[in-house]
């Protein structure tokens, strides 16, 4: 019954394109670095649940990179119909620009993102360096692979997922925040650009004690019993939502509007959350999620609103140039410089 409710919306959508219904269209989704798998999978399902809901052949194609670079990217002349990204902030930049509308969040359930995730560890088999929880990274001798919080949200997830966790174990004392992050930020070995480039370093490369990034990845490296690493839930992390867009600007000029809009409504769909779990992002879909709940742990999630003011404050706070990241960075160099 569900999948019939969403070829019957699939045949409304398409309506507007019906003189076109026989010729193919291709649309390009700009999505984050690590998404690549799940847009694949995604992808094989949505078209054909298109052609049979309209008779229309359509092309998905892909683009991946850092989610904020690829916001700028789009705005720089990637003719990007959709995006799918990691944080608020890069959404937010297409519509201060007039490429998505400023309704965008109000356009599809949850604040316009079909599921979300939480940051993990993942850690070399064995976990040699006994990583418990965020407070085990501040620890002498541990190297720490993540995203750079500049180019990525991948990083900034990570970044206040340990200040949101120093606040908890503090009882909310930002001095002790602080100086964890401080410490933390010390150990990092390796910034990368992007998600899958931290992977590689870390997973290829040999580089690194711990890889922090989405549970998503961790989850998808540490499956099966002969995988050489392990994954560490921790006690508390922070809400990554992963919003969603029609790029309004290019969509209206290339005719994909009724396309793109069925491809995230996809995304809600009960076949759509469910390919969303089974590549380990947490979904919306009550049922899905209760179906995979045994491989999402159960762990405290604070959000970005009531934990640091909303993103426009975090990023001020945290991510501008010379906010709290850049702060913390030049002591750490200062200090070793001596």
């Amino acid at each position: 019954m569900k999948s019939s409710r969403f070829l019957l919306l699939l045949s409304v959508l398409a309506l507007g394109a019906a003189p076109a219904a026989r010729a193919q269209t291709e649309i390009l989704n700009a999505s984050y670095d690590i998404s690549r798998e799940l847009f694949v999978e995604v992808n094989a399902a949505f078209v054909p649940a298109y052609k049979a809901a309209s008779g229309a052949t359509v092309v998905v194609k892909q683009s991946h990179a850092g989610s904020s670079r690829q916001a700028r990217s789009i705005v720089e002349g990637l003719k990007a119909d959709v995006v799918t990204f990691n944080q608020v902030n890069d959404v937010q930049l297409l519509a201060d620009n007039k490429f998505v509308g400023r309704d965008w969040a109000a356009r599809f359930p949850y604040n316009s993102s079909p599921y979300y995730s939480v940051h993990s560890i993942l850690v070399r088999k064995g976990n040699p360096k006994g990583i418990h929880d965020w407070a085990d990274l501040a620890r002498p001798g541990v190297g720490i692979v993540q995203v750079n919080p500049k180019t990525g949200g991948n990083g900034r997830y990570a970044v206040l997922a340990y200040y949101a966790a120093a606040l908890e174990a503090s009882g909310g004392d930002a001095a002790q925040a602080r100086a964890f992050l401080k410490k933390v930020l010390g150990s990092v070995v390796v910034f990368e650009s992007g998600g899958r480039g931290a992977t590689a370093t870390f997973t290829e490369r040999g580089i690194g004690d711990v890889l922090v990034t989405f549970e998503a990845e961790t989850l998808a490296l540490a499956g099966g019993p002969d995988a050489p690493f392990e994954v560490v839930t921790p006690s508390v992390s922070v809400l990554s939502e992963f919003p969603v867009a029609v790029v309004d600007k290019v969509a209206r000029k290339r005719g994909t509007t009724a396309v793109a809009e069925a491809y995230l409504k996809f995304l809600y769909s009960p076949e759509g959350q469910e390919i969303v779990a089974r590549n380990f992002y947490r979904p919306r879909n009550a049922e899905v999620a209760a179906r995979h709940a045994a491989q999402l742990p159960a762990v405290k999630i604070l959000e970005v609103g009531p934990t640091f003011g909303g993103w426009e404050k975090a990023t001020k706070d945290f991510f501008d140039n010379g906010a709290l990241v850049d702060a913390l960075l030049a002591e750490v160099a200062s200090e070793r410089r001596g």
